[in-house]
């Protein structure tokens, strides 16, 4: 087995032998030719090496240390960093440091992203299999006691009219999450045309108000709206988003509560319509995640007041698809608002 010599006292010994090859060659050549001047050649020969070395030792520093950074950046681009390679290679060790901090801080960040997705895409998959695993559940047991023989023709009914709600919940989740991902794609086109806001709400009150009822919520207005107030955005799809947010305060609100709805102006040919409830509330830590698809604030009872878990999302996807913004404030046990823009028309 050979020695294995560093490299930094292989480059040593290269750039002193290429400083005592000079210094012989020089000295040799000013005693030929100055051998009488003795401190003047002593000084011309100090002054030749202090040059020449400071030369060697830039030159073969600059070549050592290029090609160990060159090997750096090569190893670097493997990993496509677009950021290093576009840069022409740098052999001053300061910037260097800074360029490979740089480059680690934006991995680290991009590394802890792909945590932060992997968590989420794990608990994605396992809402969507507890979504669709309930009503399938329940679908398969009554067909199951169907299917062994209910003597009692009233139980059968009953049997087959909650499988069938079992079904129609199974219809809502995969329509849902259809729509959800051609909104995303682009594919569902938007039919715009100018609607009267204020009418549209009043429909989905009236619309809502048996469901409200049930928990005695009462569904209104903040004040009388006298005057049509004209939107341009898809009808339906403005509708739905209505029908997704008042349901939404009607179950998560408190019995004897309200939902009210305010339409505002704002600057630019603007609107912003609010939906308040005097509910639950959020809690901080679930604000950010409200609009995520099958994400629960209450893990446990929300699930018993059924629907897909894809409302809010499938709002935030139609607003954002009419290129406008949706905001949510709340405070938990006293209550929470969303709302949304529109375009206005003259």
């Amino acid at each position: 087995m050979g020695i294995k010599i560093k490299k930094t006292y292989t480059f040593a010994v290269v750039s002193a032998l290429y400083i005592a090859l000079f210094s012989t060659a020089l000295l040799s050549i000013m005693q030929l030719f100055f051998s009488h001047f003795y401190w003047e050649l002593t000084f011309l020969f100090s002054l030749g090496i202090f040059i020449f070395s400071v030369l060697v030792i830039q030159y073969r520093s600059e070549r050592f240390i290029y090609q160990r950074v060159k090997k750096i950046y090569n190893e670097i681009s493997l990993l496509d960093s677009a950021s290093l390679r576009s840069k022409s290679i740098t052999t001053d060790m300061a910037a260097l440091e800074r360029e490979v901090k740089k480059y680690a801080a934006i991995k680290k960040i991009e590394l802890e992203n792909l945590k932060v997705r992997e968590e989420y895409r794990r608990e994605f998959m396992g809402n969507v299999s507890h979504e669709l695993k309930t009503p399938l559940f329940t679908v398969q047991g009554y067909i199951d006691t169907l299917i062994d023989g209910v003597k009692v023709k009233e139980q059968r009914q009953t049997y087959l009219e909650r499988a069938q709600k079992g079904v129609e919940r199974l219809v809502y989740i995969v329509e849902d999450l259809d729509m959800i991902a051609k909104l995303e794609m682009g594919e569902l086109s938007l039919d715009y045309s100018e609607f009267n806001i204020v009418n549209l709400t009043q429909n989905v009150f009236d619309m809502l108000e048996m469901q409200a009822d049930k928990k005695n919520i009462i569904l209104m207005f903040d004040r009388k709206y006298s005057k049509t107030i004209k939107v341009k955005a898809d009808k339906e799809k403005i509708r739905q988003v209505l029908i997704n947010l008042i349901m939404n305060s009607i179950k998560y609100g408190k019995e004897n509560g309200t939902t009210e709805v305010t339409i505002e102006d704002l600057i630019n040919n603007k609107i912003i319509v609010r939906v308040r409830d005097n509910g639950e509330g959020i809690e901080p830590q679930n604000i950010t995640r409200i609009f995520e698809r099958f994400y629960r604030v209450d893990k446990s009872g929300a699930r018993s007041e059924g629907g897909s878990g894809l409302g809010l999302s499938i709002v935030k996807h139609i607003i954002e698809r009419h290129d406008e913004k949706i905001y949510v404030e709340s405070e938990f046990g006293i209550g929470s608002e969303f709302s949304f823009t529109l375009e206005k028309c003259e």
